[in-house]
């Protein structure tokens, strides 16, 4: 089985950080009105559990995030395989693709506001248009990598080609598509959040805003930090199922 590993340098690391930071805002070297020490950050974390309000809006936030990210994926990935597999799709699709792939999400916003209000399916809309490429172009590019010789071998075995795929261009360009699952989830939280504080009153990013507007620095960077934990474990769960499922291709999976 697959172990998760601490990092000891880089958890020393943040540790020496927080101390620097505590002992610079209590002995005033640094002073500014707004920044707490860590101390004051974690008891407002321990607060915030202890009361339920943080887990609720973790529910929310995970909720949005997975739904999105498992939408992504499954247009993505369908969609990858399909101009993988055919350049006639390529030579009609690709194009059109180049073009609405450098739009920036957030210009979306104004037409899924206008459309859906402030709501959950505004949040869904965006983290679903940002998380698909990465699914999209990694299995298209996985699929389109695979060696021609590995063809041959089908043909060779006189596999169909349902078999083919199934049996040897799908774990070839696996490894790429669990690389492009991954970027889609780091997008969808990025984005869940981004939408959270802009289009939707609910979730992290509502919370952290809601703290700032309510003189909480203390709640607000409590909100956070923790954010960025759920982004570890998020990453840190992906990298796991990843290697469980890649055994043979360790290395690419976690690229």
């Amino acid at each position: 089985m697959p172990r998760l590993e601490l990092n000891v340098p880089g958890t020393l690391t943040i540790l020496v950080v927080a101390l620097a930071w505590e002992v610079a805002v209590r002995s005033g070297a640094v002073a500014f009105d707004y920044l707490p020490p860590p101390s004051a950050i974690f008891a407002a974390w321990g607060g915030l559990l202890v009361s339920g309000d943080m887990l609720a809006q973790t529910g929310h936030t995970l909720g949005a995030v997975l739904i999105g990210w498992a939408i992504a994926n499954l247009i993505g990935i369908s969609l990858g395989l399909t101009l993988g597999l055919s350049a006639f799709a390529r030579r009609w699709v690709q194009a059109s693709l180049e073009v609405l792939r450098p739009l920036p999400v957030i210009a979306f916003l104004p037409p899924a506001l206008l459309l859906f209000q402030f709501s959950l399916t505004t949040e869904l809309i965006l983290i679903v248009y940002a998380s698909i490429w990465p699914a999209l172009i990694n299995t298209m590019g996985g699929i389109t990598g695979v060696a021609t010789r590995l063809y041959d071998v089908g043909r060779t075995l006189r596999l169909t080609r349902l078999r083919t795929l199934g049996k040897i261009v799908l774990p070839a360009a696996a490894p790429a598509i669990v690389v492009g699952c991954r970027l889609s989830m780091g997008l969808s939280l990025v984005i869940a959040i981004v939408a959270e504080m802009l289009a939707n009153p609910h979730g992290l990013g509502y919370a952290v805003i809601s703290q700032l507007n309510a003189m909480q620095p203390e709640r607000m960077f409590a909100y956070v930090f923790y954010i960025g934990l759920v982004a570890i474990a998020l990453n840190a769960a992906l990298t796991w199922l990843s290697r469980l499922l890649l055994r043979g291709h360790a290395v690419a999976a976690d690229g």
